[in-house]
Order: C-alpha cells, then sequence, then structure tokens
C-alpha cells in the first residue's frame, strides 16, 4: 500500500504548511535528499501547544503534540515533492522536548512523531533518532521535531 493510500486508509488530515516565522525555508532538497526545517505542534485552527513538560504538561500531552508534529512533517514532504509517495526512507529525526531539567522520557514523548511516521511509511518509516531536553523551544512550544528524508531517485 502506497503511503497517499495510508494517509487516506488512518483518516489523517494533513494541514497546508504554514509559512515560515523568521529568515529560513520549510524544507531544503539536495540530491535525494530533503531537509525538513523543525516544526513545533500547530493544531488546525492556526495555534501552537504550549507548556514545559514535567511541569504544565504531561508525557501524554506532549506525545501527542510529537504526533501533531509528525502530521505536519507528513504535509511538508508533500508540499516539497508532490507526494508522500515519492519518500524511500525517512533517514533521520532530531526531537527537542521543552522539558523541566529532571526530566528523563524524552524517548516516550518523541515516539509520538516517530510512531506515526512507521504507520504511513512501515519498515520504510523507520528512522535514526536523537529525542534530547531543551531549557526552552520557539514560543513556548512543547516540542519540536526536524527530520532529514531519502526521496526515491526513480520517480
Amino acid at each position: 500500500m502506497s503511503a497517499e493510500q495510508r494517509v487516506h486508509e488512518l483518516g489523517l488530515v494533513l494541514l497546508s504548511v504554514p509559512s515560515p516565522v523568521g529568515n529560513f525555508i520549510p524544507w531544503r532538497r539536495h540530491g535525494d535528499l530533503l531537509y525538513l526545517s523543525g516544526q513545533g505542534p500547530r493544531r488546525a485552527d492556526g495555534s501552537i501547544s504550549v507548556g514545559k513538560v514535567g511541569l504544565d504538561c504531561t508525557v501524554e500531552q506532549a506525545h501527542a503534540d510529537a504526533r501533531l508534529v509528525g502530521l505536519q512533517i507528513l504535509a511538508t514532504i508533500r508540499a516539497a515533492v508532490g507526494s508522500l509517495d515519492r519518500v524511500e526512507c525517512v533517514v533521520k529525526l532530531l526531537g527537542m522536548v521543552n522539558a523541566v531539567p529532571e526530566f528523563k522520557d524524552h524517548p516516550k514523548v518523541i515516539n509520538g512523531c516517530s510512531d506515526l511516521l512507521i504507520d504511513v511509511f512501515g519498515e520504510s518509516g523507520r528512522h535514526a533518532r536523537s529525542a534530547v531536553g531543551m531549557g526552552s523551544l520557539p514560543h513556548g512550544m512543547t516540542v519540536e521535531v526536524e527530520a532529514i528524508v531519502a526521496l526515491s531517485p526513480n520517480l
């Protein structure tokens, strides 16, 4: 089953890619690699989920936020190359968690994004990953994820 079919089967809704809030672009393609800028959890109404995990946000809430970022990653890939079916594999994620210093479950949070990408791309969605804690993130958002994706040279 293709990735686009899987998105439809899972009932996922991909929103439009937001305009950057700084001096950067949402993606950069170099050869068969697509580099995606870091993205935060944007809801359907355009608002961003904010909070510090371990203080005013639970692991479960941050996990859901990381899943929202996964949906944005999918939307960004589609906007960049026209179809999710162009993805050969997800190469790497860098997941950043806005957390209190004592927080230790960063991987559980970023699994929200990782699990979604594996649900959509299957084994091709398995990726190398870092999940790290941050003292703060832009706009106070709970999580931010950036990605590197390999595109199929045959499509």
